[in-house]
């Protein structure tokens, strides 16, 4: 499936004009924007998140005014830079008469601030925020995430929230066919808008080698090995042990693979797989080495970017942030993957949870010669800067913003 496609009958707003819907966020938002409050549970770190945040400095240059309710975060500075309100709010809580507050608080919130408009990025506040926004009567958004998987009538009845918004927006095809198979939403309130990834942060030329000679030092590397990079959470199904198998079956000596990522907590999963390691004698073939906060010059550190998860990426950030960067990428053929990647020219598809394919992909992206490598990095590099970033991402939620408030 191209990133363009959506489910047949939508109409995703990542594909309308650019000049069309730049007017419309301009007749909306320009000479005293209105108010638009997001709600997401924590500031702390991912996808859902960054996309708030971005979208919150979006609101802010395009005239209008953003409000973010949260429990909190280190996010919240970077949102309050550029000019975003924050307010703590106790929404990352799923008890029921905690929801039920929080309705009242945000109802309150909305007739102080004059708020036009409320975008819920999750399950537990979303009840409150359809709540509010009912008894307000302004226009609600939702944003499905994830495809919030259910096993039954209970847990399927938690996630409909999602669906209860006026526009209801999907950050993947992949995501969009669930969400109209399973709940019901219709071409008319659902749309389309792939997450999006700063190109310009994530741009090859602006990474030093300083920057890069910085993390072999920090991680000491050794400095005559190729690197593989897989990012992400400490969280099994990321797929830390696929790839720790995989290296096993790889059987080379001169090749290390990096799992950078912060184990949230997960101590005893992180010493699972450093016994692993250490039980198939890969001892400094294999590194945990935590969080990276300069995850450019990581990418630029790799040969390939490997995502080996076992279930179903929503969208895949970070394989989107690796072709930006120029970097040939691996990925299980799971989720949006079809969306995201093109199997052969920006990188290998493989079934997920197969060691055996993944190092041979592995083993084919490290025999590529420069002149193979260049190609795959620049296919990759124009694949996201046509689909998927920042600033698309961003236009598109403000004319979904501007759609519902011009009816108003």
């Amino acid at each position: 499936m191209s990133p363009e496609a959506a489910i047949p009958g939508t109409l995703p707003s990542d594909t309308e004009p650019g000049n069309a819907a730049e007017e419309s966020i301009r007749r909306t938002f320009g000479g005293g924007g209105p108010t638009i409050l997001q709600v997401i549970p924590t500031l702390v770190t991912g996808g859902a998140e960054r996309g708030c945040v971005d979208i919150a400095a979006a609101i802010q240059r395009a005239g209008g005014r953003a409000l973010v309710v949260s429990a909190g975060g280190p996010m919240a500075r970077e949102l309050e830079r550029s000019g975003a309100r924050h307010i703590t709010m106790p929404v990352d809580s799923k008890n029921p008469l905690t929801l039920r507050r929080n309705a009242r608080r945000l109802a309150a919130l909305i007739r102080e601030e004059r708020v036009e408009l409320i975008h819920a990025r999750s399950r537990a506040p979303a009840w409150s925020c359809h709540w509010a926004a009912e008894e307000t009567r302004i226009p609600f958004v939702t944003t499905f995430h994830a495809p919030y998987n259910f096993k039954g009538r209970w847990k399927k009845l938690y996630n409909s929230v999602m669906a209860k918004g006026d526009r209801v927006i999907a950050v993947s095809a992949f995501v969009a066919e669930h969400v109209a198979a399973n709940y019901g939403v219709g071409p008319d309130r659902l749309r389309l808008i792939h997450r999006g990834v700063d190109v310009q942060y994530l741009s090859p030329e602006y990474v030093s080698q300083s920057r890069i000679a910085k993390l072999v030092a920090d991680w000491r590397l050794p400095e005559d090995c190729r690197f593989i990079l897989l990012p992400g959470r400490l969280t099994r199904w990321k797929g830390q042990g696929v790839l720790i198998e995989a290296m096993a079956k790889l059987g080379r000596t001169d090749v290390v693979a990096l799992l950078a990522g912060d184990d949230q907590g997960r101590a005893d999963y992180r010493r699972e797989l450093e016994q692993k390691v250490q039980a198939l004698g890969l001892e400094g073939r294999v590194r945990v080495v935590g969080h990276c906060a300069d995850m450019p010059a990581a990418y630029m550190l790799a040969e390939a970017v490997v995502s080996a998860s076992t279930e179903p990426e929503a969208f895949g950030r970070v394989i989107a942030e690796a072709q930006a960067m120029g970097r040939p990428v691996i990925v299980s053929d799971l989720g949006a993957v079809k969306e995201t990647v093109k199997d052969g020219e920006t990188g290998l598809v493989v079934p997920p949870g197969d060691p055996d394919s993944l190092a041979q992909a592995i083993a084919a992206v490290l025999d590529l010669d420069p002149s193979q490598r260049q190609t795959v990095g620049l296919d990759g590099m124009a694949h996201v800067r046509q689909h998927f970033t920042k600033d698309r991402m961003c236009r598109d939620t403000l004319a979904v913003y501007a759609e519902l408030l011009g009816k108003r």
